[in-house]
């Protein structure tokens, strides 16, 4: 840690320009060793060829397209300054033992940090490889340091060590708030469990339903956070004998063996079942029933041929339970919007899906589904660098919640300062901003306070109007739309004094829709016209009051706070999956609007068996 820490402030005094031809230098290099990194991930943990390839084109993405991140968004955030974590911790999940711990330790890189690896004890090779490659690719070896131990003390000493300044995790939700258990003022960046649904309506082409969701539900034998776990079905397909028998058929073909033979598609688990996993695999709950039973091999208790379950009903153990393994449930609704419902009905919200060719129920779904990642007509697995970034919902993640592989997860690893004040737009504010800021203005006696708050809305009313609002399609791919877009959170909660940061943070909620719960301090001066604008909720409360809003929040997603709060009040926001945003409240609205807002990627397929349908979007 100590060696990483001197490493960093030369790496971070680097150009943007400069650290990004170091990650260009790192894509040829793992592009470079391609085999020997399959080869490893085959022996570490069993995968398939064709699995193990994909993970090197996407550590190979992440690296070319993190390198040029921040250089795209230079010329919106020239008023502000970034300066780097610091130490940032990388903890791997071992089902991708390659492309997550470089898509993290890369955007740690390119924003200027040092890292400290951690593979998964079940991938330790990999990780050695991932790492060779980066130091032979001129990484320097103390900036990037590889530190294989135990989930054990050790693991939870570096996690809690006061030189690490912030943490990249992809494993449970149970694991993230473990590590926040641990220390409540971490800086977490989670992306967490996920309990996936595609949707088969009986307007679905049923031959295409069954090719995407088993490729979606056994590849890499379910062990994917994205894997379709349940199949929700209008009754007319659910009933239907043909689909059921196709469905079968398709799954029981799937050879089963050593991931050594290039013709296998199930290979051994690359752990022994787990509870969760081995009830699903041997257990049938009430009125439940095998379509196509699992069964193990006789010589390896890790290798399960895939299962499928009739009859699951709500609220059951696996409606709700992430169980991680070559297991499928079938859910049977009554339309469209009881499938939705059943969907929704679960603590994660990481991917989702719909068979359907009914653009009309594509639009219904696409609006009430909760989930980060949208797949219509396609799998729901494999999300592509930059063009479906990936990253979830709910208890699917845990922290900022930018998506990885998108634009703003370089950006949350660095600190924003404001350095000057962004120019005032032409464009006339909209009204009830326009209203809202004046309100503000007339609470401020500060003339630098008002220019302040004065340069926030027009910034923030420009980032919206030219970034946020709109759907973004930068790879426009004939024959598909992928649409990266933002949603209003559901709630935030805004804790702080009466200071021109108020008046940023309102109008922040105010230029984006997001419903505001604002808490102010007893010794606050008040500003009670908040509680008769539109959207907000104003309460006045001591600290006592405002952990127990954090223990009980409702719909709200997030707390904003520009105002020191105790450990007491991180713990419950913790405890309740709140992410705390105590990041500096800015000017520049390409920065400070993320926070009221959530990612979602929706991808849409636009071709019949290769005539195109629809134009892709150019945006």
């Amino acid at each position: 840690m100590r060696v990483a820490r001197e490493a960093q402030p030369a790496w971070g005094a680097l150009s943007i320009d400069e650290r990004g031809a170091q990650l260009e230098a790192c894509a040829v290099e793992l592009g470079r060793r391609r085999g020997d990194l399959i080869g490893a991930m085959i022996l570490d943990g069993a995968k398939t060829v064709t699995e193990a390839d994909a993970e090197v084109c996407e550590a190979v993405d992440f690296a070319r397209y993190y390198a040029r991140t921040l250089r795209e968004t230079a010329g919106e955030l020239r008023h502000c300054r970034a300066e780097p974590l610091g130490v940032v911790v990388v903890t791997p999940p071992w089902n991708f033992p390659l492309s997550i711990p470089a898509g993290g330790a890369l955007a740690a890189l390119a924003a200027g940090n040092a890292v400290v690896l951690k593979p998964a004890p079940e991938a330790v090779l990999v990780g050695w490889w991932l790492a060779s490659c980066l130091w032979d690719a001129g990484i320097p070896r103390e900036l990037l340091q590889y530190l294989p131990c135990p989930d054990d003390e050790t693991g939870r000493g570096l996690v809690t060590d006061p030189r690490v300044d912030g943490v990249i995790l992809t494993g449970s939700v149970e694991t993230a708030r473990l590590f926040l258990g641990w220390r409540p003022d971490l800086t977490l960046f989670a992306e967490t469990s996920g309990k996936n649904a595609i949707v088969i309506t009986s307007l679905a082409d049923r031959d295409q339903a069954t090719r995407d969701l088993v490729r979606s539900a056994f590849g890499h034998n379910g062990q994917k956070c994205s894997a379709a776990s349940l199949a929700i079905c209008e009754a007319e397909v659910y009933d239907d004998p043909s689909f059921r028998r196709q469905l079968r058929d398709a799954a029981a073909s799937l050879a089963v063996g050593t991931a050594w033979e290039p013709a296998n598609r199930i290979t051994p688990l690359t752990q022994a079942p787990g509870a969760a996993l081995r009830r699903a695999l041997t257990a049938l709950d009430e009125g439940e029933t095998w379509l196509l039973e699992p069964r193990p091999a006789a010589d390896n208790a890790q290798l399960w041929s895939p299962g499928i379950k009739l009859g699951v009903r709500p609220g059951s153990f696996f409606h709700r339970t992430e169980c991680f393994g070559p297991v499928l449930g079938l859910m049977r609704a009554g339309d469209l919007d009881e499938a939705i419902d059943l969907a929704n009905a679960q603590p994660f919200g990481l991917t989702s899906g719909i068979q359907t060719l009914d653009d009309r129920e594509i639009a219904r779904w696409v609006d009430r589904i909760e989930a980060g990642n949208l797949y219509v007509n396609r799998p729901i697995t494999g999300a592509i660098v930059g063009r479906q970034p990936f990253g979830g919902w709910k208890a699917s993640s845990v922290g900022p919640g930018a998506k990885a592989g998108g634009p703003g997860y370089v950006p949350q690893l660095v600190r924003w300062r404001q350095a000057s004040l962004p120019a005032a737009g032409v464009e006339s504010l909209p009204g009830p901003v326009a209203a809202l800021l004046e309100r503000c203005l007339a609470e401020l006696s500060d003339a630098d306070a008002r220019a302040l708050v004065r340069a926030s809305a027009a910034s923030y009313a420009g980032a919206w109007r030219g970034h946020f609002s709109r759907e973004h399609d930068p790879m426009a791919i004939p024959g598909e739309r992928n649409a990266f877009r933002y949603r209003p959170c559901r709630r935030v909660i805004a804790r702080g004094t009466t200071t021109a940061a108020l008046g940023q943070v309102v109008l922040a909620a105010c230029v984006v829709g997001t419903p505001l719960t604002v808490s102010l301090l007893p010794d606050a001066e008040p500003w009670p016209w908040l509680a008769d604008c539109d959207g907000i909720e104003l309460v006045v409360e001591a600290e006592a009051g405002f952990v127990e809003r954090l223990a009980h929040p409702g719909d709200a997603e997030r707390v904003r706070v520009w105002a020191p709060i105790s450990t007491a009040a991180r713990a419950a926001a913790n405890g309740t999956g709140l992410a705390v945003v105590d990041a500096a409240v800015l000017a520049s609205g390409r920065l400070e609007l993320r926070w009221y807002l959530r990612e979602q990627t929706v991808s849409r397929v636009l071709h019949r068996y290769g005539s195109l349908t629809e134009s892709a979007a150019t945006e």
